[in-house]
């Protein structure tokens, strides 16, 4: 049984330049109902799509677009098939629709659902042209260029579509003041370096990556300049670590995330040549939240939980 998506919302806050949004025309009355007819216009990734004010049936392959809908008080009505984490844990159910995988598209599953819109980012976005046919299709990716602007406009369509103006605003706002807060904190931590493990290799992300929300946007230095190009990141060696010697590492584990090590981090790292740097000398080796950082990402629930996260290590 599918679930409206109601949101009684007030108007839109003037003056909220939080909202760098990009969606134009359309009426967007709060709580319009999608049998009204009435639609908005999104600008996205992949072009400009009129998509209904309040879908009432919504498939979605993204888990940060996930968590922000969850923030917003929303369910999606199809979600990939993956497992997920506590604060998404109620998507493992099986009488949620699954549409596929979180890359590779059930297209006749989703035909068959009959949703009024399809959001995707990065991993289906080859799927856009596909999925169109089907539904109003929108591609929500956040630019890893410009992180935070990028992630702020996806919120604010998302805000747009659903009739949470306020509600996204009030999220974003006190998201900036936390960034603000940690930042002034960031400046005198010394150089932090990311590092992801799996299957007992490592990996460096630097400014402009996938997790560059650690220095883009928090601003913690840089103890070396690491290749960002593409999702992989740039394979290091332990003599690498000892070489740099971050006064920080943040640690990913992708392992876990992917469900097939529950601490295998912890091994990889466990060796003479990462011990001597001053991050272990001093206890500022973090693990990070594996699940947070590798599978939803940038979400307004899980922005905030990233932020908390690399604040404490501060």
């Amino acid at each position: 049984m599918k679930t409206p998506l109601r949101v009684v919302l007030g108007a839109f806050a003037a003056g909220a330049s939080l909202l760098a949004l990009t969606a134009c025309g359309g009426s967007t009355e709060a709580g319009a109902k999608a049998d009204s007819g009435e639609t908005v216009s999104i600008t996205h990734a992949q072009g400009t799509t009129d998509v209904p004010v309040n879908p009432e049936t919504v498939y979605t392959f993204d888990l940060g677009v996930l968590d922000s809908m969850t923030a917003l008080g929303l369910d999606a009505d199809g979600v990939p098939e993956t497992k997920y984490p506590e604060s998404l844990a109620k998507y493992n159910d099986d009488s949620v629709t699954k549409i596929g995988s979180m890359k590779e598209p059930d297209f006749e599953a989703i035909s068959n659902g009959n949703p009024d819109l399809i959001i995707i980012t990065g991993r289906t976005a080859t799927s856009y042209e596909e999925l169109s046919k089907i539904a109003p299709t929108v591609d929500l990716s956040v630019d890893i260029k410009k992180p935070l602007d990028s992630f702020k406009e996806q919120a604010g369509k998302l805000g747009t579509i659903f009739a949470a103006e306020d509600k996204v605003t009030e999220k974003l706002t006190a998201l900036e003041a936390k960034i603000t807060d940690t930042k002034s904190k960031s400046a005198d931590a010394g150089k932090g370096l990311i590092v992801m493990t799996s299957g007992g290799e490592l990996t460096a992300y630097g400014a402009g990556s996938r997790f560059g929300l650690i220095h883009d946007v928090l601003g913690v230095a840089t103890v070396a300049d690491i290749k960002s190009e593409g999702s992989h990141g740039e394979a290091i060696s332990f003599e690498f670590l000892k070489t740099n010697n971050p006064d920080t590492l943040y640690v990913i584990d992708r392992d876990s995330a992917m469900g097939t090590s529950g601490d295998a981090a912890k091994a990889v790292l466990d060796n003479e040549l990462v011990k001597s740097t001053n991050a272990a000398k001093n206890n500022k080796i973090v693990n990070l939240d594996s699940n947070a950082w590798y599978m939803i990402g940038y979400g307004l629930n899980n922005t905030d939980k990233m932020i908390d996260e690399v604040a404490a290590a501060l």
